[in-house]
C-alpha cells in the first residue's frame, strides 16, 4: 500500500512537470518577457518571493529563452517578428530597469545571458526606430547606474558590456562624455586588470565612435581633458595604461574630424616634452606609437618658437635615436615617415624662431 501511494505521488509530480513544460512551450515571446518581469518585480521588492520558490531557476530559463529569440539557435535563425515583440515588451513596462537593478541577485549564467540580451536590444529596430535609444533618453539615470558599475567588482564587467552597447546611440554617448568621462581616468587605473581593461575599452569607444560628437566635446573641454590625459594616463606608472593611452591619443589626433584639436595639441611644448619622454621608453610598442604623434610636431609648418627651440636643443639626441629606430618587420611607410621627420629636424634653424 505504501508503494502504491509513493508511485502515485511520483506520477503526479511527473504529470505536473510535463504540464509545466507544455505550458512553457506554448508561451509567446511576449508571454516570456511578461513572466520574466513578474519574477523581477518579486525579487526587486524582496517581499512575496515565496510565491515563486524556484524563481532563480525559472528566471534563468526565461532570460535564456529571450536570448535564443534575439540571437537564434544552432538550429534556427532569429525571427524578426518575434524579436520585435520581445523588444517592444521589454521597453513597455521597465523590464530593462528591473533587469539592471536585479542583476546582482541572478546567478552567473543568468547575468551573462542578461548582458547579451541588453546588448542585442540596443540594435533591434521596431518600425525603423531604435526604441532602446528612446527608452534610455527617457531613463537616463540607468546610464548613471551602468557607469558606477565599475566601482562594483561583481557587476563591473556586465555593466561595462551593457554600457558599451548603449553608447552606440549618439545621444547616450554624448551624455556619458559630458557627465561621466572624468571618472574613467581613475577607472582605467583600477587594480583589477579585467575591470581596468574593460573601462579602457569603454573610454576608447566613447572617444572614437561618434566623431562629430567627440570633436565638439574635445573642443569645448580641451584644457581639462588633455591635462588629465597627459598627467594620469600618458605619465601613469602602469605600463599597460601608458601603452593603451599613447595608442588612443594617436587615434584621436590623426582622425580628420579632430584636425583643429591636433593643431592645438602639437603647438604645446608641454605636450612635446611628454612625447619625447615616451620616445625614450624601453618598450618598442610605446616608442612606435609615440613616434606617430611626435611626427605631427615635426611636420607642423607653423611651429611656435618654443617648440622649435626644444627640437633644436635636443636635435643631436633625436637624430641619434632615430638612426637606430627600426621596426621588427620592414615597413616602407614607417621608414618614409622617419626619413621625413629626420629631415625636418635636421633643417631647423634658429632663424625660424620669431
Amino acid at each position: 500500500m505504501v508503494n502504491f501511494w509513493k508511485k502515485l505521488k511520483n506520477l503526479m509530480k511527473l504529470k505536473n512537470k510535463l504540464k509545466s513544460k507544455s505550458k512553457k512551450k506554448n508561451r509567446t515571446p511576449v508571454d516570456i518577457v511578461r513572466r520574466a518581469r513578474e519574477l523581477l518585480i518579486l525579487i526587486n521588492d524582496n517581499t512575496n518571493v515565496d510565491q515563486a520558490p524556484n524563481w532563480k531557476e525559472e528566471l534563468g530559463e526565461l532570460i535564456a529563452d529571450v536570448k535564443s529569440i534575439l540571437y537564434g539557435t544552432s538550429e534556427a535563425e532569429p525571427v524578426p517578428e518575434s524579436c520585435a515583440q520581445v523588444t517592444q515588451e521589454f521597453f513597455r513596462e521597465d523590464t530593462l530597469r528591473l533587469l539592471i537593478f536585479c542583476l546582482r541577485k541572478l546567478d552567473l549564467e543568468a547575468r551573462k545571458d542578461s548582458t547579451q540580451v541588453v546588448a542585442n536590444l540596443q540594435r533591434q529596430q521596431v518600425h525603423s526606430r531604435l526604441i532602446a535609444c528612446d527608452y534610455l533618453e527617457a531613463n537616463i539615470d540607468l546610464i548613471d547606474v551602468l557607469v558606477s558599475g565599475y566601482e562594483d567588482h561583481l557587476l563591473a564587467l556586465h555593466y561595462g558590456n551593457m554600457l558599451r552597447e548603449c553608447i552606440r546611440h549618439q545621444s547616450i554617448a554624448k551624455y556619458v562624455l559630458e557627465s561621466h568621462l572624468c571618472k574613467f581616468f581613475d577607472y582605467i587605473q583600477l587594480p583589477d586588470f579585467d575591470i581596468s581593461s574593460d573601462a579602457a575599452a569603454t573610454f576608447k569607444e566613447l572617444l572614437t565612435r561618434h566623431k562629430a560628437t567627440v570633436s565638439e566635446f574635445l573642443s569645448n573641454n580641451y584644457d581639462w581633458f588633455f591635462r588629465e590625459f597627459n598627467n594620469k594616463l600618458l605619465q601613469s606608472p602602469i605600463y599597460i595604461t601608458r601603452r593603451q593611452s599613447v595608442k588612443l591619443l594617436g587615434d584621436i589626433l590623426l582622425d580628420r574630424s579632430n584636425s583643429s584639436i591636433m593643431v592645438r595639441y602639437v603647438s604645446s611644448k608641454e605636450n612635446l616634452m611628454i612625447l619625447m619622454n615616451l620616445l625614450r621608453e624601453s618598450s618598442k610598442p610605446i616608442q612606435v606609437e609615440a613616434f606617430h604623434i611626435f611626427k605631427l610636431f615635426a611636420a607642423n609648418k607653423n611651429k611656435p618658437p618654443d617648440i622649435t627651440t626644444i627640437l633644436i636643443a635636443n636635435r643631436s639626441k633625436l637624430l641619434r635615436l632615430f638612426s637606430n629606430f627600426k621596426l621588427d618587420k620592414e615597413d616602407q611607410q614607417f621608414e618614409a615617415d622617419k626619413a621625413q621627420v629626420v629631415k625636418e629636424i635636421a633643417e631647423l634653424t634658429p632663424r625660424e624662431i620669431r
